[in-house]
Parts: C-alpha cells; sequence; structure tokens
C-alpha cells in the first residue's frame, strides 16, 4: 500500500456502517449506515458532498449513475436520491426489512430484497413495479447483480435469476452465505460464509475455470479452530482474479483466485470489517470497519472508513508476474 486515510467526518457516522460504494465513474463513496443518514463522501477533495438524514436505518445502498442512487432502510422503504439537491423521493416498499438493493443499467429497473422473502423489481424511470418473485425458501441474507445476472443468497442456496429471460438456476452449498458477488471474467461468483470459507464458482466451467472452495482465515484460539464470518468480497475490476476478503475479526486480505493464494493480510482494523469497494479504476479500496451487531461480545468502537492507495505491487498480478489489466 502506498498510503492510507481514515475518511473525516464533521458530523461522525453514529452508528454501524451498512455498505460502502465507489461512484461508476470517480471517486465519490455512498455510505450507508444504521444512523439513519445516506453520505456521499469526494474522496479526491477530502469533503462531505452529500448527507441525507432518515428515519429508518440504512441497510443497504447502490449507484444508479453519478448523480443518482437508492437506499434500502429497516422500515422496508426503498428510496431514490438526488445526488446533487440531496432530495429524496419514494420508489417503494417492502413488507419487513429492505435488505439489498441493486440497479441494472440494462434494463433501467430497481431490484430490491427484504426480509418478506420477497425480491422486487422496479422501474427506475417511472418508480413502477415491474413484479417480483416470492417464492423464496428463506430470508434473502445477500444479493448482487452482474449485467443479466441477479445472484442472491437464500438459506444455504445460491439462486442466479436472468432478470430479462427469467429463468433460474439454484446451486446448493452446504452453508450459510453471507455475502455472495461476481466474477466479472470469467463470469461467476464468489460467496463468503458465516463459517470462514470461501467459494468461487463458474458459470461456464472448462478445465482452466474449475470452481474450488478454501478456508479463508484458518486462525486457530486455544488449540480450537476459530470460526470466521465473511462479510464482505470485491473484486479488483482492473485486475482478473484480484480479489479481498473482509472478516469479522477486522482483517481484510488480498487474494489471487487463479494462482489460489494468498497475496497479503493487513493490519488488522479496530473492528470489524463490514464492507469493501474498489473504486472504477482499481486504484483505491475503501474499508468500512464497524461493528456490525453480529456478536454479543462486539467492541463497539466508533465507526471509521479507511480509503488505500493501491500501489504497483498491489496491482501485480501474482500468477502471471505481471500486471493484468482487462
Amino acid at each position: 500500500m502506498n498510503n492510507t486515510v481514515s475518511l473525516n467526518l464533521d458530523n461522525p457516522i453514529r452508528d454501524a456502517i451498512s455498505r460502502i460504494r465507489f461512484a461508476p465513474h470517480s471517486n465519490n463513496l455512498l455510505i450507508s449506515s444504521w444512523d439513519s443518514s445516506l453520505r456521499l463522501y469526494d474522496v479526491d477533495s477530502s469533503k462531505l458532498r452529500m448527507e441525507a438524514p432518515g428515519e429508518a436505518a440504512l441497510l443497504d445502498c447502490c449507484f444508479e449513475s453519478e448523480r443518482v442512487c437508492f437506499s434500502a432502510a429497516s422500515d422496508g422503504s426503498v428510496n431514490r436520491y438526488d445526488l446533487g439537491s440531496g432530495i429524496k423521493a419514494s420508489v417503494g416498499n417492502h413488507g419487513d426489512l429492505a435488505t439489498c438493493v441493486e440497479y441494472s443499467a440494462e434494463t433501467c429497473q430497481i431490484v430490491t430484497a427484504g426480509w418478506d422473502r420477497k425480491i422486487n423489481f422496479w422501474d427506475a424511470r417511472s418508480t413502477q413495479s415491474h413484479g417480483f418473485l416470492n417464492s423464496l425458501v428463506s430470508d434473502v441474507e445477500s444479493m448482487s447483480l452482474c449485467g443479466l445476472n441477479l445472484m442472491f443468497s437464500a438459506g444455504s442456496s445460491v439462486n442466479i435469476y436472468d432478470i430479462r429471460s427469467y429463468k433460474t438456476s439454484v446451486h446448493t452449498k452446504g452453508i450459510k452465505v453471507k455475502c455472495i458477488r461476481p466474477i466479472f471474467n470469467p463470469k461467476g461468483f464468489v460467496v463468503g460464509s458465516i463459517d470462514g470459507r470461501v467459494l468461487l464458482e463458474y458459470i461456464c466451467k472448462s478445465s482452466l475455470n474449475e470452481g474450488y472452495a478454501f478456508r479463508c482465515h484458518p486462525k486457530v484460539k486455544d488449540g480450537r479452530r476459530h470460526l470466521v464470518t465473511i462479510n464482505d468480497i470485491a473484486f479488483n475490476p482492473s485486475i482478473i482474479g484480484s480479489f479481498v476478503t473482509g472478516d469479522n475479526d477486522g482483517y481484510a486480505t488480498l487474494w489471487d483466485a487463479r494462482g489460489r493464494k494468498r497475496i497479503f493480510e493487513m493490519s488488522r482494523y479496530p473492528n470489524s470489517v463490514v464492507s469493501l469497494s474498489y473504486s472504477h479504476d482499481g486504484l483505491l479500496l475503501a474499508v468500512a470497519s464497524s461493528y456490525s451487531y453480529q456478536e454479543a461480545n462486539e467492541i463497539e468502537e466508533p465507526p471509521q472508513i479507511f480509503v488505500h492507495e493501491m500501489g504497483n505491487c498491489d496491482l501485480m498480478s501474482p500468477s502471471s508476474g505481471a500486471s493484468n489489466k482487462k
């Protein structure tokens, strides 16, 4: 790492961070939190560009564009924000907590999931409902969108749903999935579990692209294996096969998917690593360190967000020995 900074907010985040996401084409960082406020932070100028307070805890957020974003809240509400003015408008509601939100540029749809065991599809232009999936066997723990493939976890199953053809495939993993994220090249998905395992699976398998699983953080305490939840996973958009995991013990670790080995582990953060995000060019990595409400003995240090400037050594593909840009 060449340089690391902690975001300095005049109005500190007052409760757990739920999600951070870099903008599609800039170094603006979107932050949702249990303190009910949505924030937009300009990393380049170290300034808070927007703070939009609300009435319910925000459990997820995503961008539509550089000027528009969405949030999912604990009261079931899904909202749209104009990032220039900070004006908020309602998109719709779930019957219980709204836990996940994604935006599809291909279909101009907002996709949301909630504890009502529904996945809703909304037209981003009119906010009219485009229907929903309601035959889910359990609550959606995590959801991601990659092109036309919607990936979500329900219990121990990973579901891939084509939002254009409405076809669904189900992959039963036999583990409790905490997070699911897309693999871009080749296409596939990676999941992190509550027992510290990471599984990679490719949609189009070949002899070169076989899925595999590994124990991400095999730490041992008192002679016993310590199971640590993998809260988030992020792939570097500029390097094929390079990804980072964040766990409940406060560690972020970089991995080489193609070489199947660890690159390095960062110094421990004050709290759990709850969310990770790479900038659009892969030159910055944002790490949200926050309590996660998952363990009774969690230390509630104030939430912080660290931004790492990735150096040349971090942009090296260890399996090929050279930078491997897409």
